[in-house]
């Protein structure tokens, strides 16, 4: 099977790259960006043209149960992206880095990213915040590992902000957010996801910067969109914000097919004897 992919504008994109990301923000072509947490997604996420997968800290919800992302460890995480990065030929493989494993200071978070580099061969790590995390972005991309940053609504604060309301509707917040925005970008973030913002914003400050922007409940005006992939395929069944479309609605399929298998069992209709040594 062939991994290329030609965009538009965009030359022999074989391996998504930080360099890919820019190109298409340059040629106004939009980034495809998903979560994945295990092999078997990634693969089939990477083979349908994902040019991003986001092995996001939201396996703490859809994986591991948990209310919030606080709980994941810097080694589920690592666990995680391991596993996605077998299964992946050419999207670019960004890792969180999960709560406490970076707000502590620089220090502790580029041994938190140099773990997630060596041991699991992904291309970038994320993490949340702005000004208040600039010093910790700069001490991770000046030893050699690329960064993408987060703004707006940051999940790893929830108890800070006590909702998971749209944030910077005020002008207030919304003006840090914009210089927030530039500090990241002159720190040296290759990219900036824009979270749970209204539409404008979003794209005031993606026309603002030279980094690619990716949205999740921003708009169309970003340079790209993420989602969750449990979110779009309708595995999620109580989690129904307006910014999630669901491509599919695998719930449904799935526990027909295995209600199907279960009625088969009973009535010792599987296996047949063709089915059987």
């Amino acid at each position: 099977m062939s991994t290329q992919t030609v965009f538009p504008g965009v030359v022999n994109a074989r391996r998504v790259t930080t360099q890919t990301l820019q190109e298409m923000k340059a040629e106004g072509i939009p980034i495809a960006m998903l979560t994945a947490y295990d092999f078997t997604m990634a693969r089939i996420l990477d083979t349908a043209g994902v040019d991003v997968l986001l092995v996001g800290d939201s396996a703490s919800n859809v994986m591991a149960g948990h209310e919030t992302t606080v709980p994941m460890t810097l080694d589920h995480m690592i666990y995680h992206a391991q596993c996605v990065v077998r299964g992946v030929q050419r999207a670019l493989i960004v890792v969180d880095l999960p709560f406490g494993s970076y707000q502590g200071n620089a220090k502790e978070a580029l041994a938190s990213a140099i773990r997630v580099m060596k041991e699991t061969g992904a291309h970038a790590v994320k993490l949340e915040g702005g000004a208040n995390v600039v010093a910790t972005v700069e001490r991770i991309i000046g030893a050699g590992i690329p960064v993408m940053g987060h703004l707006g609504l940051t999940p790893q604060s929830i108890y800070k902000f006590g909702t998971y309301k749209v944030r910077a509707r005020e002008e207030e917040e919304a003006d840090q957010l914009r210089k927030d925005a530039r500090l990241l970008e002159e720190a040296g973030c290759f990219g900036l996801v824009l979270e749970k913002i209204p539409a404008e914003l979003a794209a005031e400050v993606s026309a603002s910067i030279q980094i690619p922007t990716i949205g999740i409940g921003a708009g169309v005006g970003c340079d790209g969109q993420v989602l969750v992939t449990h979110d779009a395929l309708g595995l999620t069944t109580d989690f129904n914000p307006r910014f999630v479309r669901h491509y599919a609605e695998l719930a449904g399929t799935i526990t027909d097919a295995v209600q199907a298998y279960v009625d088969d069992v009973r009535h010792r209709a599987f296996p047949s004897e063709d089915e059987s040594y």
